[in-house]
């Protein structure tokens, strides 16, 4: 029997707090899905997720994050195109000026009104979810997330 399984990400929010209001890094993706996103990428065999997120913030903006916390995990199988991923989310802090660097093609710093629209993958929930925990101190719901299936407890 040959099993498929889901393969393990990072996504890193990171916020630059040597500047008002603790912007936000995104990267414009330099390979497909073309478009903005929270930086990340897959966790190596042998790598822990948090020394994943670590390289994974300064291969694509040079920058030495200190993580903070883990914010949530994504797992939705639609979520990236290519395959089925699941991602943890973690937040961290940085100082300095990023630089785009190995997948990222460019990059941006947003406040929360500048947000680009229509980022990759499932981003823009994350986003949406991030700011609503930063502003108000709720975190993400996993009813939402699991109410939907055949299998779960309806509460």
């Amino acid at each position: 029997m040959t099993y498929r399984n889901p393969a393990p990400t990072v996504d890193i929010i990171i916020e630059l707090i040597d500047r008002p209001e603790r912007p936000i890094v995104l990267i414009e993706r330099r390979n497909e899905p073309f478009g903005w996103a929270i930086p990340g990428g897959f966790v190596d065999y042998g790598e822990s997720v948090e020394t994943a997120a670590v390289r994974e913030a300064k291969e694509e903006v040079s920058l030495d994050v200190e993580l903070v916390e883990q914010f949530q995990v994504y797992s939705d199988p639609k979520r990236d195109f290519r395959q089925h991923t699941i991602a943890m989310v973690l937040i961290a802090t940085a100082t300095g000026q990023p630089k785009a660097d190995d997948d990222a093609k460019n990059l941006g710093i947003f406040n929360q009104n500048e947000i680009p629209a229509n980022l990759c993958f499932d981003h823009d929930r994350i986003m949406r979810e991030y700011w609503r925990y930063r502003d108000l101190g709720i975190r993400p719901s996993y009813k939402s997330k699991i109410i939907n299936h055949s299998w779960a407890r309806k509460v």
